[in-house]
C-alpha cells in the first residue's frame, strides 16, 4: 500500500511468444501478486506493429491507476523498440530506461534507476562491500546494464573503468578491480586470469549452455549440475567461470544472484514510482 492507502499498479506488455520472455514475465507478475501490488499483462501477437504498441503505451500512460509500464525486451523486428520505449511516460518507466531517466541519473537526481544495475549495488550494500575509493571495473557497456551500473558505481565514489570488446589487454584491466562486474553475455568468460585476488565478483550473465563441450569447460566434475544438464539437456551459467569463485573475495552465484534482485527492484521502483507521481516522497529519499 502506497501512503494514499491504494495499491500501486503495474502493466507488463509481452509481444509474441519468446519462451525466456515469458519466463521472465511470469516471474515478474507472480512477485507483484505476492507484494500487493495490482498488476496487468498485455500479450500482443507477434505480428503487432509499431503503431499498435504506441496506442497501447499511450493508453497506459494515461491511466492513473497504472504507475509502472514494463516493455518486455526484445520486441520483434518489425517493431522500432527505440520509438517505442521513448514513448513510455518517463515517470512510469519502472525499467529506468527512458532518456529523462537516465538523465536524471547522470546527474544525480531522483528518478527510476534501471533495475538490474540497482540490484547489484543493493547486493553490495547489503554485504557490507565498501565501494567508496575502491576500484570497480564493469565488463560490458550495454544501456541496460553496463553504463547504468558504472553511473551508480561512480556516484558512490568508486573509481570506474568500463571496459568491452575494444579494449587492450581485457585480463590485466579487469585484474585491476576490487570489484569487478561481468555483463558481457558470453559463457564463463572470465576466467581467474581476470581477478584480482580477493576481488568481489558479480556476474550478471545469465547464459542457457547446451552444448555439451561447453558445459564440460564451465562445470567438468560438478555432480550436481552434471545431473542437471542430464536430466534438462540445458544448464544456465554466468558470464564468470565457475573456477573464479576459488580466488574471489565474494562472488554472486547464476542462477539465485542478481536474478531475485532484479526482480526486487523492479517491485520497489513500482512504488516509488506510484510515491512519486502523487508527491508522497521527498525528492532526497527518492
Amino acid at each position: 500500500m502506497t501512503a494514499v492507502g491504494r495499491r500501486p499498479g503495474l502493466a507488463v506488455v509481452l509481444v509474441g511468444h519468446n519462451p525466456a520472455s515469458e519466463v521472465y514475465v511470469r516471474g515478474k507478475v507472480k512477485a507483484s501478486e505476492e507484494v500487493g501490488i495490482y498488476s496487468e499483462q498485455y500479450t500482443p501477437a507477434e505480428t503487432a506493429t509499431t503503431t499498435e504498441l504506441l496506442s497501447l503505451i499511450e493508453s497506459l500512460n494515461g491511466r492513473d491507476d497504472i504507475d509502472g509500464i514494463l516493455v518486455q525486451l526484445p520486441l520483434p523486428a518489425q517493431v522500432d523498440s527505440k520509438k517505442v520505449l521513448m514513448t513510455v511516460d518517463p515517470a512510469k518507466d519502472i525499467d529506468g530506461f527512458h532518456p529523462v531517466n537516465v538523465g536524471l541519473l547522470s546527474t544525480q537526481r531522483p528518478g527510476l534507476v534501471p533495475c538490474t544495475p540497482a540490484g547489484v549495488m543493493e547486493i553490495l550494500r547489503r554485504s557490507n562491500i565498501p565501494i567508496a575509493g575502491q576500484e570497480a571495473v564493469v565488463v560490458g557497456r550495454s544501456d541496460i546494464v553496463g553504463k547504468p551500473v558504472a553511473m551508480l558505481l561512480l556516484n558512490a565514489n568508486a573509481t570506474v573503468t568500463v571496459c568491452h570488446s575494444k579494449t587492450r589487454d581485457l585480463p590485466a584491466v579487469c585484474q585491476r578491480g576490487d570489484i569487478l562486474v561481468a555483463a558481457i553475455g558470453r559463457a564463463g568468460m572470465i576466467t581467474r586470469d581476470f581477478v584480482k585476488p580477493g576481488a568481489t565478483v558479480i556476474d550478471v550473465g545469465i547464459n542457457r549452455i547446451s552444448d555439451p563441450a561447453e558445459f564440460q569447460r564451465l562445470f567438468a566434475g560438478n555432480e550436481k549440475r552434471e545431473e542437471a544438464f542430464r536430466a534438462k539437456g540445458s544448464v544456465l551459467a554466468g558470464d564468470v567461470h565457475p573456477e573464479v569463485s576459488e580466488m574471489a573475495g565474494a562472488i554472486t552465484p547464476v542462477p539465485g544472484g542478481v536474478g531475485p534482485l532484479t526482480i526486487a527492484m523492479l517491485m520497489y521502483n513500482t512504488v516509488k514510482a506510484a510515491k512519486m507521481r502523487r508527491g508522497f516522497l521527498a525528492p532526497e529519499l527518492a
